[in-house]
């Protein structure tokens, strides 16, 4: 039976959010960052949050992963390496994976604690990806290896808590320059924005962040039932426009991949998720 006390409460402003009720807490750590809880939940399967946020879900998790990771992987012909930044519970990582093209993905995540509660707890997420052999596992801060690399990558992705308090230099312009830099020929950075109606001023100062350093940015939004919220999604290129690639070409190059394992993503969602209602174009100007 659910335990009522068990109300896992997502804010989206200070005023309002969604909820989800747990059956029950399975475990519970605090690292030397944050504390870390992951329950079972009757709606969303096993639910991680960090403190007091909800992080991912077993159910729904292909809301947010596969449009982080398909639509900018889908546009780049050939995408041969990959760096995730953040990105612990493996999720983001098995989605690049699927890209037969993908020789090497770099996963760096800042807590160590975040990639062993997702091992042990959500296979459903990362589908065993921490044991592919094609993944390389950092434990380290992201602006520093950022900073310490020499390497080049196609994709950029990055997978972190939203743009508030330490977090917020991650969406600066200097962050994403300094992205950019590492950014092979052709290549491409994604980022998630938050909601445009809860954040409307996050959204805006994330994509103008963009445009001061890329040419092609794009934006596009996917209802998140975890989240409670319509969800931002971005990517900035100088060469990649993710509105410049027909629905039927999308859905041939998944065919051609022979990407399989989808809930969510194909031609006709990418290029409607890329449709702007006007209150968020307004945002952009």
């Amino acid at each position: 039976m659910t335990d009522p006390t068990l109300r896992l409460d997502e804010n989206v402003t200070n005023y309002s959010g969604a909820y989800f009720t747990a059956s029950r807490l399975i475990e519970s750590r605090t690292s030397i960052f944050q504390t870390i809880e992951v329950f079972e939940t009757p709606d969303l399967g096993k639910l991680m949050r960090i403190d007091g946020c909800n992080m991912v879900s077993e159910r729904d998790e292909f809301f947010y992963h596969e449009n982080l990771i398909h639509p900018v992987a889908t546009v780049h012909p050939n995408p041969k390496t990959a760096l995730i930044l953040g990105g612990g519970d493996g999720g983001a990582a098995e989605e690049i994976l699927k890209h037969p093209s993908v020789e090497r993905v770099t996963l760096c995540e800042l807590d160590a604690d975040v990639v062993e509660l997702s091992k042990r707890h959500f296979f459903g997420v990362h589908g065993g990806v921490f044991d592919h052999p094609k993944l390389s596992l950092v434990i380290g801060d992201g602006i520093e290896f950022i900073r310490a690399t020499r390497e080049q990558f196609d994709l950029i992705t990055l997978d972190l808590t939203d743009p508030v308090g330490e977090a917020k230099a991650l969406y600066s312009q200097t962050f994403f320059a300094a992205c950019k830099s590492r950014l092979a020929s052709g290549g491409a950075l994604t980022i998630h924005t938050g909601s445009p109606f809860a954040h409307p001023a996050r959204v805006s100062q994330s994509i103008a962040n963009l445009r001061a350093q890329f040419r092609f940015v794009n934006l596009w939004f996917v209802h998140v039932p975890m989240y409670g919220a319509n969800w931002g999604f971005a990517s900035g290129s100088d060469v990649l426009d993710l509105c410049g690639v027909s629905a039927t070409e999308i859905d041939k190059r998944l065919a051609n991949r022979q990407i399989g394992a989808r809930q969510f993503y194909n031609g006709e969602t990418h290029h409607a998720t890329l449709a702007l209602p006007e209150y968020v174009r307004a945002l952009l100007r």
